[in-house]
């Protein structure tokens, strides 16, 4: 069986956790698009990992995992989170495949992603890893991809072409530029480091699949930050939705068997944007917990009610059968809990998110309120055990999104998971 799993949000759903809970029944883990800007947490036991650009499931011994031709690759932060997990004692040689058509970020690509944020009306929210910028050279086909990057020779070649073209830009704009030499340095030894893992993925991919291998493809991001269907130009640089993922990885449409939607209980986003049901209230409610901040930058994530216009809009998008709920526990103190049903756009209703980020950003939320539990579900291991209005809340989500409600979390930890 191949599934997908995507974010039906702005990202930071939660989508590691339910990857690595998902993964004890797959086999193949394949991450498809987005760079090092993304970010997922697992915490089992007494340890907590951070991934960027490895899939979740290289947690699980047994897994194969593949970095897909629609991703980005900076080769050195790679480089350094696979040697991070081999000191945890996580093997990645014969496990972690990458692409030899994926793209590479270069320092270039970082100084142009820079430049662009610090400019007072090019803001939009990025990390400033050069993720935009790489895709930017992908789509105007200039760009390095793995398979020129472990040639040296040829690495050496392109790298100097393209060195010149983008240091006159940075040079006319007042931006950092770089030397050959000061990325020959860190990206040759990171190039033979990473060498023994690239491969053909796309036959990698379909082999398995010949082989009856139960293949899952994790999406990073989310739904809103998708370059087409995302609340742009508040977006990230690929296409975050299910469709991302078959273009991503090589794997065509007609062998999605399911796709799984992780939201959180209510809502979070980074970066810059509109965000109706934002509520300041419930981000200092989180941030004083210790939490929603960003797995990547550390960011404080912007915090707000759940919005089931977007939910339901990403339901469509992406074709999601099943929902993961996360962050259940998040509410666990509140008396009363709000829903976002509908937007008010001065005398219309709106049900779905508008085109026009000017439209969107003067949208009012229309609340449901429902009762809260006010009660810990951190320690609840089945549906049945949770406190009553806590089981109505899901139920109702999942109706207004109109997805079976699949998995609930109530907490970081494998074990805070449970599927109904």
């Amino acid at each position: 069986m191949n599934t997908f799993l995507v974010g039906a949000q702005w990202g930071d759903e939660g989508k590691g956790k339910i990857i690595d809970v998902l993964t004890e029944t797959n086999h193949v883990v394949c991450r498809a698009q987005g760079g090092n800007n993304a970010g997922h947490t697992v915490e089992f036991g007494s340890k907590k990992y951070v991934l960027h650009l490895v899939p979740s499931g290289i947690l699980r011994p047994a897994c194969i995992c593949v970095i897909g031709h629609g991703t980005v690759i900076d080769p050195v932060s790679l480089a350094q989170e696979i040697r991070g997990l081999e000191e945890k004692g996580i093997k990645t040689r014969g496990r972690l495949f990458v692409s030899d058509r994926a793209h590479v970020v270069m320092p270039y690509h970082r100084s142009l992603d820079a430049g662009r944020e610090s400019a007072a009306r090019g803001k939009i929210g990025t990390t400033k890893r050069g993720i935009g910028p790489a895709y930017n050279d992908k789509a105007s086909r200039v760009g390095l991809r793995m398979h020129d990057f472990i040639n040296e020779t040829v690495f050496r070649e392109k790298t100097g072409e393209r060195v010149k073209e983008t240091n006159e830009l940075c040079r006319l704009k007042g931006w950092k530029t770089v030397t050959p030499a000061s990325i020959f340095k860190d990206y040759l030894p990171a190039a033979r480091f990473l060498a023994p893992y690239v491969t053909d993925t796309v036959a990698m991919l379909h082999d398995l699949q010949r082989k009856k291998k139960n293949i899952l493809f994790e999406g990073a991001q989310g739904t809103f930050l998708d370059i087409d269907c995302g609340t742009y130009p508040y977006v990230t640089s690929s296409n975050t939705t299910s469709s991302g993922l078959c273009t991503g990885s090589g794997l065509p449409p007609n062998h999605v068997d399911r796709v799984v939607g992780v939201m959180k209980a209510y809502t979070t986003r980074v970066g810059e944007g509109p965000f109706p049901a934002e509520s300041q209230a419930i981000s200092d409610m989180l941030h004083a917990w210790g939490r929603e901040f960003g797995a990547t930058t550390g960011r404080a994530r912007r915090c707000g009610w759940l919005d089931t216009v977007l939910t339901r809009y990403a339901a469509m998008i992406n074709g999601i059968d099943e929902l993961a709920v996360t962050n259940l526990d998040g509410l666990d103190q509140l008396p009363e809990i709000k829903v976002c049903v509908s937007y008010k756009a001065g005398s219309r209703t709106l049900h779905s998110p508008p085109a026009s980020i000017d439209e969107f950003s003067r949208c009012k939320p229309v609340f449901k309120t429902f009762k809260g539990w006010q009660q810990d579900t951190s320690n609840c291991r089945s549906f049945g055990k949770l406190p009553p209005p806590a089981r109505s809340y899901l139920k109702a989500i999942a109706a207004l999104t109109g997805a079976r409600l699949r998995i609930v979390s109530v907490g970081p930890r494998r074990d805070q998971t449970f599927f109904l």
